[in-house]
Protein backbone atom coordinates (compact mmCIF):
# COMPACT_ATOMS: atom_id res chain seq x y z
CA UNK A 1 0.00 0.00 0.00
CA UNK A 2 2.94 2.52 1.02
CA UNK A 3 4.62 1.52 -2.80
CA UNK A 4 1.79 2.62 -4.00
CA UNK A 5 1.07 5.95 -2.40
CA UNK A 6 4.80 6.55 -3.03
CA UNK A 7 4.32 5.82 -7.11
CA UNK A 8 1.14 7.77 -7.09
CA UNK A 9 2.67 10.76 -5.24
CA UNK A 10 5.48 10.88 -8.08
CA UNK A 11 3.20 10.38 -10.42
CA UNK A 12 1.05 13.61 -9.32
CA UNK A 13 4.84 15.48 -8.75
CA UNK A 14 5.51 14.41 -12.44
CA UNK A 15 2.44 15.94 -13.28
CA UNK A 16 2.38 19.18 -11.61
CA UNK A 17 5.93 19.77 -12.72
CA UNK A 18 5.06 18.94 -16.90
CA UNK A 19 1.99 21.92 -16.14
CA UNK A 20 4.66 24.08 -14.60
CA UNK A 21 7.26 23.83 -17.15
CA UNK A 22 7.79 27.28 -19.42
CA UNK A 23 6.78 27.33 -23.09
CA UNK A 24 9.14 25.31 -25.31
CA UNK A 25 11.21 24.74 -22.52
CA UNK A 26 14.91 22.92 -24.10
CA UNK A 27 17.53 21.25 -22.50
CA UNK A 28 20.84 20.87 -23.73
CA UNK A 29 23.79 18.57 -22.03
CA UNK A 30 26.36 16.15 -22.94
CA UNK A 31 26.91 12.42 -21.83
CA UNK A 32 30.33 11.66 -22.64
CA UNK A 33 30.90 12.16 -26.21
CA UNK A 34 26.88 12.73 -27.30
CA UNK A 35 25.55 15.98 -27.00
CA UNK A 36 21.82 15.53 -26.21
CA UNK A 37 18.76 18.58 -26.57
CA UNK A 38 15.28 17.87 -26.42
CA UNK A 39 12.52 19.90 -26.32
CA UNK A 40 9.55 19.60 -24.02
CA UNK A 41 6.17 21.30 -25.39
CA UNK A 42 3.45 22.77 -22.75
CA UNK A 43 1.13 19.88 -21.18
CA UNK A 44 -1.45 19.21 -24.37
CA UNK A 45 -4.82 17.14 -23.46
CA UNK A 46 -7.07 16.34 -26.35
CA UNK A 47 -9.00 13.29 -26.09
CA UNK A 48 -13.10 12.75 -26.30
CA UNK A 49 -14.58 11.78 -23.08
CA UNK A 50 -17.85 9.51 -23.01
CA UNK A 51 -18.66 11.66 -26.29
CA UNK A 52 -17.06 14.66 -24.88
CA UNK A 53 -14.33 16.51 -26.75
CA UNK A 54 -11.89 17.52 -24.64
CA UNK A 55 -8.17 20.03 -25.75
CA UNK A 56 -6.94 21.49 -22.86
CA UNK A 57 -3.57 23.92 -23.21
CA UNK A 58 -2.03 24.28 -19.95
CA UNK A 59 -0.20 27.51 -20.45
CA UNK A 60 0.15 30.72 -18.88
CA UNK A 61 -2.37 33.76 -19.92
CA UNK A 62 -1.49 37.59 -18.88
CA UNK A 63 -3.54 40.13 -18.63
CA UNK A 64 -3.95 43.46 -20.80
CA UNK A 65 -0.96 45.22 -18.73
CA UNK A 66 1.43 42.41 -18.83
CA UNK A 67 1.18 41.23 -22.54
CA UNK A 68 -0.24 44.63 -24.44
CA UNK A 69 -3.53 44.84 -25.96
CA UNK A 70 -6.54 47.35 -27.02
CA UNK A 71 -8.44 49.90 -24.80
CA UNK A 72 -11.86 50.59 -26.39
CA UNK A 73 -14.61 52.65 -25.03
CA UNK A 74 -18.33 52.88 -26.73
CA UNK A 75 -20.61 55.59 -26.25
CA UNK A 76 -24.10 54.01 -25.49
CA UNK A 77 -27.17 55.68 -27.32
CA UNK A 78 -29.58 56.04 -23.95
CA UNK A 79 -32.16 58.86 -25.67
CA UNK A 80 -35.02 56.63 -26.09
CA UNK A 81 -34.68 54.93 -22.99
CA UNK A 82 -36.68 55.58 -19.72
CA UNK A 83 -34.44 56.92 -17.06
CA UNK A 84 -35.55 53.57 -15.58
CA UNK A 85 -34.97 51.42 -17.87
CA UNK A 86 -31.26 52.29 -18.66
CA UNK A 87 -29.32 50.76 -16.11
CA UNK A 88 -30.75 47.70 -17.09
CA UNK A 89 -30.11 48.17 -21.25
CA UNK A 90 -26.20 48.94 -20.21
CA UNK A 91 -26.39 46.32 -17.98
CA UNK A 92 -27.30 43.90 -20.63
CA UNK A 93 -25.51 45.20 -23.20
CA UNK A 94 -22.37 44.95 -21.01
CA UNK A 95 -22.86 40.94 -20.92
CA UNK A 96 -23.98 40.61 -24.44
CA UNK A 97 -20.71 42.01 -25.11
CA UNK A 98 -18.90 39.95 -22.93
CA UNK A 99 -20.68 37.11 -24.41
CA UNK A 100 -19.61 38.57 -27.74
CA UNK A 101 -15.91 38.92 -27.08
CA UNK A 102 -15.35 35.22 -25.14
CA UNK A 103 -16.59 33.74 -28.10
CA UNK A 104 -14.04 35.51 -30.13
CA UNK A 105 -11.34 33.80 -27.81
CA UNK A 106 -10.41 36.87 -25.61
CA UNK A 107 -9.34 35.72 -22.52
CA UNK A 108 -10.60 37.52 -19.28
CA UNK A 109 -11.38 40.69 -21.02
CA UNK A 110 -12.58 43.41 -18.98
CA UNK A 111 -15.57 44.71 -19.73
CA UNK A 112 -17.40 47.46 -17.26
CA UNK A 113 -19.93 50.14 -17.55
CA UNK A 114 -18.93 53.98 -16.89
CA UNK A 115 -20.95 57.18 -16.52
CA UNK A 116 -19.56 60.57 -17.35
CA UNK A 117 -21.79 63.26 -17.23
CA UNK A 118 -24.94 62.46 -18.88
CA UNK A 119 -23.00 60.54 -21.01
CA UNK A 120 -23.19 56.62 -20.66
CA UNK A 121 -19.94 54.28 -21.91
CA UNK A 122 -18.74 51.09 -21.94
CA UNK A 123 -15.47 50.22 -21.64
CA UNK A 124 -13.52 47.21 -23.20
CA UNK A 125 -10.16 46.01 -22.64
CA UNK A 126 -8.77 43.05 -24.69
CA UNK A 127 -5.75 41.27 -23.67
CA UNK A 128 -3.57 40.05 -25.93
CA UNK A 129 -6.13 40.86 -29.17
CA UNK A 130 -4.45 41.29 -32.71
CA UNK A 131 -7.82 41.68 -35.06
CA UNK A 132 -9.05 44.74 -33.18
CA UNK A 133 -11.03 46.27 -36.31
CA UNK A 134 -12.68 42.85 -36.60
CA UNK A 135 -13.36 42.79 -32.78
CA UNK A 136 -14.57 45.90 -32.97
CA UNK A 137 -17.14 45.49 -35.87
CA UNK A 138 -18.22 42.25 -33.61
CA UNK A 139 -18.88 44.25 -30.17
CA UNK A 140 -20.94 46.87 -31.85
CA UNK A 141 -22.95 44.53 -34.18
CA UNK A 142 -26.52 44.66 -33.45
CA UNK A 143 -26.97 40.90 -34.98
CA UNK A 144 -30.46 41.30 -34.78
CA UNK A 145 -31.75 37.28 -36.83
CA UNK A 146 -35.61 37.43 -38.58
CA UNK A 147 -37.15 35.35 -41.02
CA UNK A 148 -39.36 36.70 -44.03
CA UNK A 149 -42.14 35.34 -46.18
CA UNK A 150 -43.53 36.32 -49.36
CA UNK A 151 -46.34 38.67 -48.50
CA UNK A 152 -48.69 37.01 -51.39
CA UNK A 153 -48.42 34.75 -54.17
CA UNK A 154 -48.08 37.82 -57.07
CA UNK A 155 -44.63 39.31 -54.83
CA UNK A 156 -42.71 36.12 -54.97
CA UNK A 157 -39.56 37.75 -54.79
CA UNK A 158 -40.75 40.46 -52.03
CA UNK A 159 -39.57 39.06 -48.79
CA UNK A 160 -41.49 41.41 -46.70
CA UNK A 161 -43.52 39.74 -44.22
CA UNK A 162 -42.86 39.36 -40.97
CA UNK A 163 -42.94 35.67 -39.93
CA UNK A 164 -42.48 36.76 -35.83
CA UNK A 165 -39.45 34.05 -35.67
CA UNK A 166 -36.67 35.93 -34.60
CA UNK A 167 -32.88 35.51 -33.11
CA UNK A 168 -34.53 35.03 -29.89
CA UNK A 169 -36.03 31.68 -30.84
CA UNK A 170 -32.63 30.20 -31.67
CA UNK A 171 -31.31 27.96 -29.06
CA UNK A 172 -27.87 27.77 -30.86
CA UNK A 173 -26.02 28.45 -33.83
CA UNK A 174 -22.77 26.58 -34.40
CA UNK A 175 -20.41 25.92 -37.79
CA UNK A 176 -20.90 22.98 -39.72
CA UNK A 177 -20.01 21.67 -43.49
CA UNK A 178 -22.29 20.54 -46.48
CA UNK A 179 -22.01 17.06 -47.08
CA UNK A 180 -22.40 18.19 -50.59
CA UNK A 181 -19.62 20.62 -51.40
CA UNK A 182 -18.01 20.96 -47.95
CA UNK A 183 -18.99 24.38 -47.92
CA UNK A 184 -19.23 26.21 -44.41
CA UNK A 185 -22.85 26.82 -43.12
CA UNK A 186 -24.32 28.09 -39.81
CA UNK A 187 -26.28 24.99 -38.37
CA UNK A 188 -29.77 26.22 -36.38
CA UNK A 189 -31.39 24.46 -33.42
CA UNK A 190 -34.84 26.36 -32.19
CA UNK A 191 -36.39 26.37 -28.70
CA UNK A 192 -39.82 25.02 -28.10
CA UNK A 193 -41.50 27.87 -29.72
CA UNK A 194 -39.15 28.11 -32.42
CA UNK A 195 -39.38 24.67 -33.37
CA UNK A 196 -43.12 25.45 -33.75
CA UNK A 197 -43.27 28.53 -35.57
CA UNK A 198 -40.38 27.19 -38.36
CA UNK A 199 -41.80 24.09 -38.88
CA UNK A 200 -45.45 26.26 -39.37
CA UNK A 201 -43.45 28.65 -41.85
CA UNK A 202 -42.10 25.76 -43.73
CA UNK A 203 -45.37 23.93 -44.01
CA UNK A 204 -47.25 26.84 -45.73
CA UNK A 205 -43.80 27.94 -47.73
CA UNK A 206 -43.01 24.39 -49.90
CA UNK A 207 -41.47 25.32 -53.34
CA UNK A 208 -41.26 28.73 -52.13
CA UNK A 209 -38.06 30.81 -50.57
CA UNK A 210 -37.56 32.05 -46.90
CA UNK A 211 -35.76 34.90 -46.50
CA UNK A 212 -33.39 35.03 -43.29
CA UNK A 213 -32.18 38.82 -42.22
CA UNK A 214 -29.18 40.03 -40.21
CA UNK A 215 -29.89 43.34 -39.28
CA UNK A 216 -32.52 43.77 -42.40
CA UNK A 217 -29.43 42.72 -44.56
CA UNK A 218 -30.55 38.74 -46.33
CA UNK A 219 -27.96 36.51 -45.72
CA UNK A 220 -29.85 33.76 -47.53
CA UNK A 221 -33.35 32.75 -49.45
CA UNK A 222 -33.31 29.10 -49.21
CA UNK A 223 -35.93 27.50 -51.08
CA UNK A 224 -38.05 25.44 -48.73
CA UNK A 225 -38.09 21.66 -50.01
CA UNK A 226 -40.01 20.20 -47.23
CA UNK A 227 -41.63 21.12 -44.26
CA UNK A 228 -38.92 21.26 -41.14
CA UNK A 229 -40.65 19.66 -37.75
CA UNK A 230 -37.65 18.79 -36.02
CA UNK A 231 -36.66 22.70 -35.42
CA UNK A 232 -32.83 21.85 -37.02
CA UNK A 233 -31.98 24.01 -39.91
CA UNK A 234 -29.04 25.57 -41.57
CA UNK A 235 -28.09 28.77 -43.33
CA UNK A 236 -26.01 28.77 -46.07
CA UNK A 237 -24.29 30.66 -48.54
CA UNK A 238 -20.35 31.08 -49.84
CA UNK A 239 -19.30 31.93 -46.13
CA UNK A 240 -15.86 31.42 -45.63
CA UNK A 241 -15.02 29.80 -42.31
CA UNK A 242 -14.10 32.85 -40.36
CA UNK A 243 -17.52 34.56 -41.95
CA UNK A 244 -19.31 31.41 -40.83
CA UNK A 245 -17.86 31.06 -37.72
CA UNK A 246 -18.78 35.30 -36.80
CA UNK A 247 -22.38 35.00 -38.01
CA UNK A 248 -23.09 31.99 -35.32
CA UNK A 249 -21.06 34.02 -33.19
CA UNK A 250 -23.53 37.15 -33.37
CA UNK A 251 -26.22 34.74 -33.67
CA UNK A 252 -25.32 33.23 -30.66
CA UNK A 253 -25.22 36.41 -28.66
CA UNK A 254 -28.40 38.20 -29.58
CA UNK A 255 -29.35 41.50 -30.08
CA UNK A 256 -27.60 44.80 -28.19
CA UNK A 257 -30.13 46.26 -26.65
CA UNK A 258 -29.02 49.54 -27.19
CA UNK A 259 -27.04 50.98 -30.24
CA UNK A 260 -22.95 51.48 -29.45
CA UNK A 261 -20.13 54.02 -31.33
CA UNK A 262 -16.88 53.51 -30.66
CA UNK A 263 -15.36 56.57 -29.30
CA UNK A 264 -12.13 55.78 -28.42
CA UNK A 265 -9.59 53.09 -29.14
CA UNK A 266 -6.10 52.88 -27.62
CA UNK A 267 -3.60 50.07 -28.13
CA UNK A 268 -1.30 49.06 -24.80
CA UNK A 269 1.85 47.90 -25.60
CA UNK A 270 3.22 45.36 -23.24
CA UNK A 271 6.81 47.24 -22.48
CA UNK A 272 5.41 49.02 -19.28
CA UNK A 273 3.45 45.69 -17.94
CA UNK A 274 6.86 43.60 -18.91
CA UNK A 275 8.92 46.10 -16.92
CA UNK A 276 7.02 45.86 -13.85
CA UNK A 277 6.03 42.34 -13.36
CA UNK A 278 10.04 41.32 -13.48
CA UNK A 279 10.28 43.97 -10.82
CA UNK A 280 7.67 42.26 -9.13
CA UNK A 281 9.17 38.83 -9.66
CA UNK A 282 12.78 40.51 -8.76
CA UNK A 283 10.52 41.64 -5.46
CA UNK A 284 8.97 38.48 -4.95
CA UNK A 285 12.73 36.13 -5.39
CA UNK A 286 14.39 38.88 -3.27
CA UNK A 287 11.10 38.68 -0.29
CA UNK A 288 11.00 34.65 -0.81
CA UNK A 289 14.41 34.19 -0.25
CA UNK A 290 14.69 36.38 2.84
CA UNK A 291 11.76 34.69 4.30
CA UNK A 292 13.32 31.40 4.00
CA UNK A 293 16.76 32.56 5.58
CA UNK A 294 14.96 34.16 8.13
CA UNK A 295 13.25 30.33 8.52
CA UNK A 296 15.98 28.42 8.13
CA UNK A 297 18.39 30.79 10.94
CA UNK A 298 16.16 30.54 13.17
CA UNK A 299 14.53 26.87 12.81
CA UNK A 300 17.47 25.18 11.58
CA UNK A 301 16.12 22.42 10.27
CA UNK A 302 12.22 22.78 10.47
CA UNK A 303 12.76 26.18 8.52
CA UNK A 304 14.20 24.06 5.82
CA UNK A 305 11.94 21.63 5.53
CA UNK A 306 9.59 24.87 5.94
CA UNK A 307 11.34 26.29 2.66
CA UNK A 308 10.96 22.80 0.70
CA UNK A 309 6.94 22.81 1.44
CA UNK A 310 7.14 26.60 0.79
CA UNK A 311 8.65 25.54 -3.35
CA UNK A 312 6.07 23.25 -3.49
CA UNK A 313 3.30 25.09 -2.45
CA UNK A 314 4.65 27.50 -5.53
CA UNK A 315 4.74 24.87 -7.53
CA UNK A 316 1.38 23.76 -6.98
CA UNK A 317 -0.41 26.89 -7.25
CA UNK A 318 1.46 27.66 -10.78
CA UNK A 319 0.04 24.51 -11.51
CA UNK A 320 -3.46 25.36 -10.39
CA UNK A 321 -3.13 29.10 -12.10
CA UNK A 322 -2.47 27.31 -15.30
CA UNK A 323 -4.98 24.71 -14.92
CA UNK A 324 -8.26 26.49 -14.74
CA UNK A 325 -6.61 29.20 -16.00
CA UNK A 326 -6.06 32.35 -14.51
CA UNK A 327 -5.20 35.51 -15.91
CA UNK A 328 -2.55 37.19 -14.16
CA UNK A 329 -2.21 40.81 -14.01
CA UNK A 330 0.11 42.38 -11.54
CA UNK A 331 -2.87 43.04 -9.42
CA UNK A 332 -2.91 38.85 -9.44
CA UNK A 333 0.60 38.50 -8.98
CA UNK A 334 -0.05 40.40 -6.18
CA UNK A 335 -2.52 38.42 -4.52
CA UNK A 336 -0.14 35.33 -5.45
CA UNK A 337 2.84 36.78 -3.57
CA UNK A 338 0.70 38.08 -0.50
CA UNK A 339 -0.67 34.47 -0.23
CA UNK A 340 3.48 33.38 0.26
CA UNK A 341 3.31 35.16 3.50
CA UNK A 342 -0.24 33.17 4.57
CA UNK A 343 2.11 30.10 3.48
CA UNK A 344 4.55 31.09 5.64
CA UNK A 345 2.29 32.26 8.95
CA UNK A 346 0.96 28.75 8.51
CA UNK A 347 4.18 27.12 9.27
CA UNK A 348 5.21 29.56 11.78
CA UNK A 349 2.37 29.22 14.15
CA UNK A 350 2.83 25.08 13.64
CA UNK A 351 6.95 25.49 14.67
CA UNK A 352 5.95 27.43 17.54
CA UNK A 353 3.31 24.94 18.92
CA UNK A 354 5.91 22.25 18.47
CA UNK A 355 8.73 24.03 20.43
CA UNK A 356 5.93 24.66 23.36
CA UNK A 357 4.94 21.15 23.36
CA UNK A 358 8.40 20.22 23.30
CA UNK A 359 9.32 22.41 26.28
CA UNK A 360 6.79 20.93 28.24
CA UNK A 361 9.11 17.81 27.96
CA UNK A 362 6.91 16.12 25.49
CA UNK A 363 8.41 13.28 23.23
CA UNK A 364 8.87 14.08 19.48
CA UNK A 365 5.98 12.42 18.05
CA UNK A 366 3.47 13.70 20.50
CA UNK A 367 5.08 17.12 20.10
CA UNK A 368 4.35 16.92 16.01
CA UNK A 369 0.60 15.82 16.62
CA UNK A 370 -0.18 17.98 19.21
CA UNK A 371 1.41 21.18 17.51
CA UNK A 372 -0.51 20.24 14.34
CA UNK A 373 -3.88 19.87 16.45
CA UNK A 374 -3.28 23.19 18.38
CA UNK A 375 -2.54 25.30 15.27
CA UNK A 376 -5.06 23.95 12.95
CA UNK A 377 -7.59 26.05 14.76
CA UNK A 378 -5.88 29.31 14.12
CA UNK A 379 -4.65 28.42 10.59
CA UNK A 380 -8.17 27.63 9.47
CA UNK A 381 -9.52 30.12 11.30
CA UNK A 382 -7.18 32.69 9.37
CA UNK A 383 -7.43 31.11 6.24
CA UNK A 384 -11.34 31.13 6.59
CA UNK A 385 -10.92 34.97 6.73
CA UNK A 386 -9.05 35.93 4.19
CA UNK A 387 -11.15 33.43 1.89
CA UNK A 388 -14.47 35.72 2.92
CA UNK A 389 -12.56 39.00 1.85
CA UNK A 390 -11.46 37.23 -1.25
CA UNK A 391 -14.63 36.06 -1.96
CA UNK A 392 -16.08 39.61 -1.54
CA UNK A 393 -13.54 41.38 -3.70
CA UNK A 394 -14.27 38.47 -6.25
CA UNK A 395 -17.88 39.32 -6.26
CA UNK A 396 -18.96 35.84 -8.35
CA UNK A 397 -22.45 37.45 -7.94
CA UNK A 398 -22.16 40.94 -9.63
CA UNK A 399 -23.71 42.54 -6.62
CA UNK A 400 -23.56 46.66 -7.29
CA UNK A 401 -22.48 47.41 -3.22
CA UNK A 402 -19.11 45.09 -3.89
CA UNK A 403 -16.33 45.66 -6.55
CA UNK A 404 -16.90 44.19 -9.74
CA UNK A 405 -13.62 45.27 -11.75
CA UNK A 406 -11.64 42.89 -13.44
CA UNK A 407 -8.08 43.50 -11.62
CA UNK A 408 -9.85 43.10 -7.96
CA UNK A 409 -11.06 39.78 -9.17
CA UNK A 410 -7.86 39.10 -10.40
CA UNK A 411 -6.27 40.05 -7.04
CA UNK A 412 -9.01 38.18 -5.19
CA UNK A 413 -8.73 34.91 -7.18
CA UNK A 414 -5.32 34.21 -6.72
CA UNK A 415 -5.26 35.30 -3.50
CA UNK A 416 -7.76 32.48 -2.87
CA UNK A 417 -6.28 29.81 -4.60
CA UNK A 418 -3.01 30.40 -2.64
CA UNK A 419 -4.74 30.52 0.75
CA UNK A 420 -6.16 27.56 0.14
CA UNK A 421 -3.08 26.31 -1.37
CA UNK A 422 -0.71 27.33 1.42
CA UNK A 423 -3.37 25.56 3.74
CA UNK A 424 -2.96 22.09 2.14
CA UNK A 425 0.68 22.48 2.01
CA UNK A 426 0.96 23.73 5.76
CA UNK A 427 -1.44 20.83 7.26
CA UNK A 428 -0.54 17.65 5.15
CA UNK A 429 2.95 18.31 3.17
CA UNK A 430 4.80 20.20 5.56
CA UNK A 431 3.58 17.78 8.33
CA UNK A 432 4.41 14.91 6.41
CA UNK A 433 8.06 16.28 5.12
CA UNK A 434 8.69 16.61 9.12
CA UNK A 435 8.07 13.11 9.89
CA UNK A 436 10.22 11.82 6.88
CA UNK A 437 13.08 14.04 6.87
CA UNK A 438 13.26 15.52 10.48
CA UNK A 439 14.51 12.83 13.15
CA UNK A 440 14.17 12.68 16.93
CA UNK A 441 16.48 16.34 17.73
CA UNK A 442 18.79 15.78 20.96
CA UNK A 443 17.49 18.97 22.35
CA UNK A 444 14.56 21.34 22.49
CA UNK A 445 14.07 23.66 19.78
Amino acid sequence: MKLFKLIGVLLLALFIFWIDLPENFSLNFQLGSKKIHFIVNPLHIKTNLFGIPIDKRFTTKLGLDLQGGSHLVFQADTSKLKGGDIEDALNSARDIIEKRVNFFGVSEPTIQTLKSGNQNRIVVDLPGISDVENAVRLIGATAQLSFKEVASNEAKVALNKDTGLTGKDVKKASVTFSQQNGKPEVALAFSPRGTKLFGEITQRNVGKPVGIFIDRFLVSAPTVQQPILDGNAVITGNFTIEEAKQLAIAINSGALPVPIQLIEQRNIGPTLGASEVRKSLSAGIVGLVAVMAFMILYYRKLGFIAGIALCIYGFISFAIFRSIPVVLTLSGVAGFLLSIGMAVDANILIFERIKEELRARRDFDTAIRLGFGHAIDAIKDANFTTLIVAFILFNPLNWDFFPQFGLVRGFALTLAIGVGTSLFTGVFITRRLIKALYKKPGKII
